[in-house]
């Protein structure tokens, strides 16, 4: 099975090396990860058009949904599980604190949705949602 791999590790200062690592995980189950950064883009364009092929070839998504410079998940990484739900991908999220978001969420002047889930619906509606890491994730991947 391809895996592809979203989340806001492409951001880290380690990122190639996160990246492979990842990837090393998904081939213990003997399933091929897709990195983002596998592809060798420059511009915004290219990065998005090469996510997106990536996506499409793969068999399912894995992806890191803890909070991202705030409260919510990384913005291109719910895009791409938008994405994977509309071609019909499995999904599995992987999260630290799986609470419901209105547990979390305590100061904030908007409403926040009360459905006992831990992220914004449209996300955990579409996915499963694991508690822990990558490595629980590829391993609820397994079971689906």
């Amino acid at each position: 099975m391809k895996i592809y791999i979203a989340g806001f590790g492409v951001f880290r200062p380690d990122a190639i090396s996160y990246g492979e690592n990842l990837k090393q995980i998904c081939a213990q189950f003997g399933h091929e990860g897709l990195y983002p950064l596998d592809n060798q883009c420059d511009s915004a364009e290219d990065i998005y058009k090469g996510n997106i092929g990536l996506i499409r070839e793969a068999d399912a998504v894995i992806a890191d949904i803890n909070p991202f410079r705030g409260s919510e998940p990384d913005s291109g990484t719910a895009f791409e599980i938008g994405f994977a739900a509309a071609l019909g991908k499995k999904i599995i999220c992987y999260m630290d604190d799986t609470r419901p978001m209105k547990e979390k969420i305590t100061d904030s002047f908007y409403a926040v949705e009360d459905f006992g889930l831990p992220v914004n619906l449209m996300i955990a509606a579409s996915a499963k949602i694991v508690g822990g890491g990558f490595l629980e994730a590829v391993k609820m991947l397994e079971k689906c």
